[in-house]
């Protein structure tokens, strides 16, 4: 393994290790002692790959919103229109149940406006919706979507969407599916937006 890949596995288990502790007992209440030890490193391993705990929980969400971009985007390639908007909700709902507590810590943390790293939080936020708003004014466009749509805001109203529904699915109704889910999302999407 090269310095580089062991440096990539090590900031991924501090990533982990933070989002969950911090998911749980909140960014003020955590220590970088205990996530040291929920990532099994010594405590000056955390301060080798980054400056403070801040800093840490800045990059943990460029990470976290970085993997979620990328996850719409390759979702939706391939697609036009409402298939990949659909798609988009569907890769959405996997990314927020295979990431659960980092969901929960990007809502969270999306209403402390005081927060260091708050304009962090809003750009990589805009580049994530910007996915989906290029996806809206493709369709409208194609004439799929009406075309005095307000792109922007209906993406923002799908990213919202999606958030909450996911989240509200693993904490209030996890036994069902997300087919069952994804499905009750796309037939919203499609009767809320006809061309």
């Amino acid at each position: 393994m090269t310095t580089s890949s062991r440096r990539s596995a090590t900031r991924q288990k501090l990533y982990e290790a933070a989002v969950t502790l911090i998911a749980e007992q909140g960014f003020s209440a955590t220590t970088v002692d205990e996530i040291a030890e929920r990532a099994g490193v010594a405590k000056g391993t955390v301060y080798y790959n980054f400056a403070s705990k801040s800093d840490l929980f800045e990059e943990l969400l460029r990470h976290g919103i970085g993997l979620l971009t990328v996850a719409l985007r390759e979702a939706g390639e391939g697609l036009s229109g409402l298939e990949s908007l659909d798609a988009m909700a569907r890769a959405g709902l996997e990314f927020i149940r295979t990431y659960p507590s980092f969901a929960q810590l990007f809502v969270a943390e999306t209403w402390r406006t005081n927060r260091a790293w708050h304009d962090t939080l809003r750009l990589m936020r805009e580049e994530t919706v910007s996915v989906v708003a290029a996806v809206l004014a493709e369709a409208v466009a194609a004439g799929e979507l009406p075309s005095d749509l307000d792109v922007q805001l209906t993406a923002s109203a799908v990213f919202g969407m999606v958030l909450v529904v996911a989240l509200d699915w693993l904490a209030f109704q996890p036994e069902r599916s997300l087919d069952d889910i994804h499905g009750g999302l796309s037939r919203l999407l499609r009767a809320r937006m006809p061309a």
